[in-house]
């Protein structure tokens, strides 16, 4: 066995938090949580990880980014989506067909999202499967979890990258072989969004996502540009949503990033098949495509997680992208004069943490029988405060002020892979 001693601190659900000074993680051998104890048992047979005043936390979830624009973090912010797209994205994701290159990148990222404490991803790749490969091979090697996905596009992605509709089929199946010796990272359809794909396609990933019980990620309503060019792609359709329903794609678990201009029939569509909306605050500002309806959608019971949308985002630190996120809901609050109120930094790391770990089949928080997904922050390096702070103010202050700096360990899937 494995004890894990120090001051435990978790969302178990939304706007609430547990708080547990001098508490302790008591692990099995292969690292799942057997129980989460209020103070640290005596006579435990087990090996210790004593870290003393520190914080242990749920890691982070980062349910939506695109790895292939990793090199061009930060750049084109000045563009709306599409024309963002023409003017970098597609340039840089061809780069992708070099597997070297691919393979500089992507170990590169793999070790930032562990050093950032981001364990679980939901996560694009480009349209190539030798560098889709190589990017799994990465993230398995470094310790990150969860579901990476081929991009399939068939059409409108300019000239440098273009597949046709049979080599994104023939491709897609080729990955799919390729990604059964993978044990921590799972294969997601990725369907880039309707303007990008073939109507034959979208109907060919449905079937194959049925056939074969996976799951699927894409995008929905983030720009008002991108709405009016599915509308013209797809006018036997009333609403965005259905260009995914109408080919099986839309279903239980189903990924759909962003939401900003959801309105209250969509979200209804959402919510009534347990699809999950991704909220990307800070990709939603930089490109200009809005702030998006978060307290409506959880007020209306939707499934509700962030992501941090790089390269759309500039931040691949998941606690900055709850920073983000809170600071968008403030000015959500402001436009709608008060009717939806702001996200509280619980709330945010809620969604940045437990309601992300929940699509990975984990419970609330620290819960027995999960494996352990945990970041320990020593906040010892911050300001010095005036008074003593309370545990949970220590907490808030570590979700603005956390980096890799102060993480002390990570542990991912039940093994320490940091620290």
């Amino acid at each position: 066995m494995k004890l894990l001693k120090g001051n435990i601190v978790f969302a178990p659900r939304l706007g609430e938090l547990t708080a547990i000074e001098r508490g302790a993680l008591l692990l099995s051998d292969g690292g799942t949580i057997l129980d989460v104890c209020k103070c640290v048992p005596e006579g435990c047979d087990a090996e210790v990880f004593d870290y003393g005043d520190a914080l242990i936390m749920p890691s982070f979830a980062d349910m939506h980014l695109h790895a292939p624009q990793y090199p061009m973090l930060g750049m084109g912010m000045d563009l709306p989506l599409l024309d963002w797209l023409n003017a970098y994205t597609f340039k840089t994701e061809a780069r992708f067909a070099d597997t070297d290159y691919a393979r500089g990148v992507y170990r590169k990222l793999a070790r930032e999202l562990i050093a950032q404490g981001t364990t679980r991803v939901c996560m694009f790749s480009s349209l190539h499967t030798d560098a889709t490969l190589v990017l799994m091979e990465e993230l398995e090697r470094a310790g990150v979890t969860g579901f990476v996905g081929k991009v399939n596009m068939d059409r409108n992605s300019g000239a440098v990258l273009r597949e046709s509709t049979q080599e994104s089929m023939r491709e897609t199946l080729r990955w799919l072989d390729g990604c059964a010796s993978f044990a921590h990272v799972r294969p997601i359809l990725t369907p880039r969004f309707p303007p990008s794909c073939t109507d034959e396609l979208m109907a060919w990933l449905g079937k194959l996502a049925g056939e074969r019980g996976l799951s699927v990620q894409s995008h929905l309503s983030e720009n008002e540009r991108e709405i009016a060019l599915v509308r013209e792609l797809h006018p036997d359709c009333a609403q965005y949503w259905e260009t995914y329903n109408k080919y099986g794609l839309w279903k239980d678990h189903t990924i759909m990033a962003h939401c900003v201009h959801s309105d209250a029939r969509e979200r209804a569509a959402i919510r009534r098949a347990n699809v999950v909306a991704v909220h990307c605050p800070d990709s939603n500002v930089n490109l200009c495509s809005g702030v998006a309806p978060v307290r409506a959608m959880l007020r209306e019971g939707l499934w509700v997680a962030l992501g941090s949308d790089i390269a759309g985002g500039a931040l691949l630190a998941m606690n900055r992208v709850v920073g983000a996120a809170i600071r968008a809901s403030k000015l959500r609050q402001i436009q709608t004069d008060g009717a939806d109120e702001f996200l509280t930094v619980a709330e945010g790391y809620y969604l940045a943490s437990t309601a992300g770990h929940r699509y990975f089949g984990a419970g609330e928080g620290f819960v027995p029988g999960d494996a352990l997904h945990a970041i320990v922050v020593d906040d010892r390096a911050f300001a010095e405060s005036t008074r003593p702070l309370s545990l949970r103010e220590r907490f808030e202050r570590s979700i603005y002020l956390l980096d890799k700096t102060t993480i002390r360990a990570v542990w991912s899937d039940g093994r320490r892979v940091v620290g």
